[in-house]
Order: C-alpha cells, then sequence, then structure tokens
C-alpha cells in the first residue's frame, strides 16, 4: 500500500500549515489510505474504524498548523486514529454498563464514586483496546454490544466453536491484562504507605 499511495512530502505539509489551500486538501487526500489502514487495524469494527479515520482527516484537516514537525504526520495521525478507537471504545462499555444498571439503583451517585467508575471504565476500555484485534472484535460484539453468538460467529465468518474458543481466549487475555494493572496498582500503592 506504501508503494502506491506514499504520505505527503515535507513541503506539500509546510505549504498546507501555511495555508494553501490546494496544498491541505493534497495532504488530507494522500494520508487517507494510511489512515484508514491504521483505523482498520485499530478499531474494533469496520463501521468504528471509518468513523475514527473520518475524524482523523477533519482533525488534520482543521489543525495541520499545530504539527510540530512536517515530519511527525505519521505518528501525529496515528495518535489521532488510536485515540478516536479508544474513545469509541470508552462510550461502548460506558452505555453498557448504564444499561445494566438496575433500575432501583439509580439514586445520584457520589461525585467520588462517579469518578472511580469513570477511572474503571478507561482501565477496561485501554485494556480492550489493547488485544490484538481478533479479540478486541469479539469480546466488543459479544460482551460490550450484546449480540447473540450465532450473530457474532457468523458476522466474523466463524464456526460456532470457533467464535466460542476465540470469545474464551479474549475473556482471559483480558482478565490477565486488568489482573496485571491490580497488582501494578497494588505494588504502587503499598510503597505510599
Amino acid at each position: 500500500m506504501n508503494q502506491h499511495f506514499p504520505w505527503p512530502d515535507e513541503r506539500l505539509i509546510k505549504a498546507a500549515q501555511d495555508g494553501d489551500v490546494t496544498s491541505l486538501t493534497a495532504v488530507v487526500v494522500r494520508s487517507q489510505p494510511h489512515v484508514r489502514k491504521f483505523a482498520i487495524s485499530l478499531c474494533a469494527s469496520p463501521q468504528d474504524a471509518e468513523d475514527a479515520a473520518q475524524e482523523a482527516l477533519i482533525i488534520l484537516y482543521r489543525k495541520i498548523g499545530t504539527l510540530r514537525a512536517t515530519g511527525a504526520l505519521a505518528s501525529w495521525m496515528f495518535r489521532i486514529v488510536r485515540n478516536e478507537c479508544l474513545r469509541q471504545v470508552r462510550l461502548l462499555v460506558s452505555r453498557s454498563d448504564e444499561q445494566s444498571v438496575e433500575p432501583e439503583a439509580s439514586a445520584e451517585p457520589s461525585a467520588e464514586n462517579a469518578v472511580l467508575h469513570r477511572l474503571e471504565v478507561e482501565r477496561i476500555a485501554a485494556a480492550l483496546c489493547a488485544l490484538p484485534r481478533d479479540q478486541r472484535q469479539i469480546l466488543i460484539m459479544r460482551d460490550v454490544q450484546g449480540l447473540p453468538g450465532k450473530s457474532v460467529a457468523h458476522s466474523l465468518g466463524l464456526s460456532n466453536a470457533a467464535m466460542k474458543s476465540r470469545l474464551h481466549r479474549a475473556r482471559t487475555a483480558l482478565r490477565h491484562s486488568l489482573a496485571v494493572t491490580d497488582e501494578v496498582a497494588d505494588q504502587s500503592g503499598g510503597e505510599d504507605s
């Protein structure tokens, strides 16, 4: 892909930063295949990837002037796409948590509980995003979106048994990742006392 679609060169990026609309359009168009590739590798679903890529290209168009080094375009775009995919997972996890709350428990949470809940959502979203794409995809579809196993298997082109096996591996990997972050937090918390 990179041979057919090279990243924009530094002269073009500099001209775009200086306000040349034609150069800016060229930078966005030439960056698009790379941004889509990042999004497909990082996001949970093709639809999320498309949304993240579009958002990243809009940010590129609006904020290219904030790019410090013209040679850093690829890493800047990668970070934007990664952050957008992470934001989408956070929203999914948060919505999933809100839907599972019991109706009787709808009293206003304390500010401390709200902060703790937000931190937990962040931790789960970060652990989920760190998983390999196939595991991340199946966990989000099955556990976050709540899709039936047969639907998940069908949309991923897997047998039901293969889907269950992959889901088990993904859940195990997520539990392991969360346990490691718990251990790290416990160790750093123990040092303060």
